[in-house]
């Protein structure tokens, strides 16, 4: 199998759409959703549920192809679940990162069931997304005290036999779109919270699991809302687990605990598909960033002239033909991982690695835009300082720049986690 730098046609119809829904909805909105944080654009959510609905993709979650009588005959497509998910996400950021982020769909708690649910456990939670209602769920892993570590985690499930559940108690930060996840039931469909849990901390790594947890299960509450410098749009929560009762069959992965790592390893298998297209939405912002640049420079008689050796170039230019390299070997990292996540490839090492030069990418190209626009740049006349704004996340959340770093070098070197850190 080879990667194709051709864009498929159905990614492509997709794109086309999203983008007169980023222009014509997402970019005339921006400014008022990032001055009223935590308020949810009910409008935009119905519309957008709909609208992925009409062309096919439902909301932002993998979707597998299901083959069709008479498809043996046909000529087999290659699978382009991620790719095209990743070109969605890539083109709603461009409209506005945080808008993106309150799109209807599944989310990192989708991702979780698709990589580590059992056949019934996908079928069962991930239908609910291409319903009449949008829904939202939610990842709950970092904690006041495991942040980057997530092997660090305090949260616990013990297994009440006698009612046949699991009990599980602990504090889960930074959960992006936990309220609509778990609250707003009226408005959305049944969404539900993935917490990761140990069920037996003695274990360490090979403890952990992640459990299902419905929209609102007794003993669970939204108890705070993050205010942040950027992706506003987004909701971002804490969440608290006080004898919070979830069923059996909602635990991801063996209720038993064996000497290897493979509840930790079901978190990482769901950062290796979802971080790639965290990186694509870093390069969204990017992109509308750098376009935008160009523009301005544009009206104001400044031409790039690509065809000249270095030497004879403006510094301006030097600036945004290096922000154009940056911003095509980003996207080519997350073409790779993406690729390999659809045919099924380990795709550890690609994973990590598109999020760091994603991450750096976004920072970068965002700042030089604000650098050389200047006084306009910093100025609230125009998107360009949110941007800013909103691209330093991209190297935080789903493993910071340094976690993914060590993951790399782990990768290329050959190391554990114990032998590098």
């Amino acid at each position: 199998m080879t990667i194709e730098f051709e864009t498929p046609k159905p990614i492509a119809q997709t794109q086309f759409v999203l983008k007169t829904v980023a222009e014509n909805m997402m970019r005339l909105t921006s400014r008022e959703m990032d001055e009223n944080e935590h308020e949810i654009p009910f409008g935009y959510i119905e519309f957008m549920h709909n609208a992925m609905r009409s062309i096919g993709s439902g909301s932002l979650a993998p979707k597998e192809e299901k083959p069709k009588e008479g498809d043996e005959k046909k000529e087999k497509r290659p699978p382009i679940a991620y790719q095209n998910l990743a070109a969605q996400i890539e083109m709603l950021s461009w409209g506005d990162v945080g808008f993106y982020l309150v799109t209807p769909g599944g989310g990192l708690g989708a991702a979780a069931v698709q990589a580590a649910g059992s056949p019934e456990q996908r079928a069962k939670f991930l239908s609910r997304f291409n319903e009449e209602k949008p829904t939202f769920a939610a990842m709950c892993m970092t904690e006041a005290g495991a942040g980057s570590d997530t092997s660090a985690i305090r949260t616990r499930a013990v297994l009440d036999e006698a009612t046949n559940e699991w009990v599980i108690n602990g504090e889960k930060i930074f959960v992006t779109a936990g309220e609509k996840s778990f609250n707003c039931r009226e408005q959305f469909g049944k969404g539900f919270i993935v917490v990761w849990a140990s069920i037996d901390p003695a274990a360490g790594r090979a403890g952990m699991r992640a459990f299902v947890v419905e929209a609102g299960a007794p003993g669970v509450k939204v108890v705070g809302l993050e205010h942040k410098l950027g992706i506003r749009a987004s909701d971002t929560a804490t969440i608290s687990l006080v004898d919070a009762r979830v069923p059996y069959d909602n635990i991801l992965g063996s209720p038993t605990v064996e000497k290897t790592t493979t509840g930790f390893k079901g978190a990482m298998a769901t950062f290796d598909m979802t971080r790639p297209l965290v990186a694509a939405s870093g390069i969204g912002v990017a992109r509308a960033a750098l376009e935008f640049l160009k523009e301005k420079l544009a009206e104001s008689g400044v031409e790039i002239r690509y065809g000249l050796p270095r030497n004879k170039l403006t510094s301006v230019e030097k600036d945004v033909i290096d922000m154009e390299i940056q911003l095509r070997s980003a996207w080519l990292l997350v073409l790779k991982a993406v690729w390999m996540a659809d045919n099924k490839k380990p795709n550890a090492l690609e994973s990590s690695m598109s999020k760091v030069r994603a991450g750096d990418v976004v920072t970068k190209i965002t700042q030089k835009a604000v650098e050389i626009m200047g006084p306009l740049g910093y100025s609230r006349e125009f998107l360009l300082e949110k941007w800013f704004r909103d691209a330093k996340i991209t190297d935080i959340y789903e493993g910071t720049g340094q976690i993914n770093r060590l993951v790399v070098a782990r990768q290329i070197l050959g190391y554990s986690g114990k032998e590098l850190r």
